[in-house]
């Protein structure tokens, strides 16, 4: 079984796609992780990705798509693979369709911007380590400070409202052709377009997702 989850930032893909990988195996495939470690291992694609973001240009979709192709070639063909924060734009689903890549489910997870832009703008981040919390749902035991370390916490530029108000902008012009894409394939495919809220609590969302798998 193939599935996408869709999602705006901040809708919490990252903490569903871990859920399925620890729950049901799934192989998880992010354009983001794909990309870093292409420019890591230095392969071809890697170090022509890389040259645009040296220039802090975007890197382009048939990039993107040639890197994700090649990882999913060297997959075991009996695994099922979990595609989070891809495709992100209506090229790259095409791309994945005319490659006879065969999506079973696509779950998108959405959230209202509103929500979403007050959910990040109480986000805290311990840079050291990477934790996360949350003013409100996942406060820190001190104020302010890590609980492992007593470090001090940050928010990340990416979490600030003003940065989060374009994401979710960009999020929308690429991924509603991709959203419609979907919708209009499952006309004449047996894909299965599901949509959850994902403004109820995490565990909600959760079996919501294993819900849809499990069918």
């Amino acid at each position: 079984m193939n599935v996408v989850l869709l999602g705006p930032p901040g809708a919490g893909k990252g903490t569903q796609a871990s859920q399925l990988v620890k729950q049901h195996g799934f192989v998880a495939v992010s354009s983001g992780d794909m990309l870093r470690a292409a420019v890591r291992e230095a392969t071809t694609l890697g170090q022509e990705a890389q040259a645009y973001m040296v220039q802090g240009q975007l890197v382009p979709d048939t990039i993107i798509i040639g890197i994700i192709l090649e990882h999913l070639a060297t997959l075991d063909a009996h695994k099922s693979i979990l595609f989070d924060g891809f495709p992100r734009t209506q090229e790259q689903a095409e791309a994945l369709h005319d490659a006879g890549v065969v999506i079973d489910k696509v779950i998108e997870i959405r959230v209202d911007d509103e929500k979403i832009i007050s959910r990040m703008a109480g986000r805290l981040f311990h840079p050291a380590s990477g934790r996360t919390y949350h003013v409100e749902a996942n406060p820190p035991q001190v104020s302010g400070k890590d609980d492992i370390t007593g470090e001090p916490l940050t928010v990340r530029e990416d979490d600030r409202p003003e940065t989060v108000k374009k994401r979710l902008t960009v999020y929308h012009q690429q991924t509603q052709p991709v959203i419609d894409f979907y919708r209009v394939y499952q006309e004449v495919s047996p894909i299965q377009y599901c949509v959850i809220d994902g403004a109820e609590p995490i565990d909600r969302v959760a079996a919501a997702v294993a819900a849809i798998v499990a069918e």
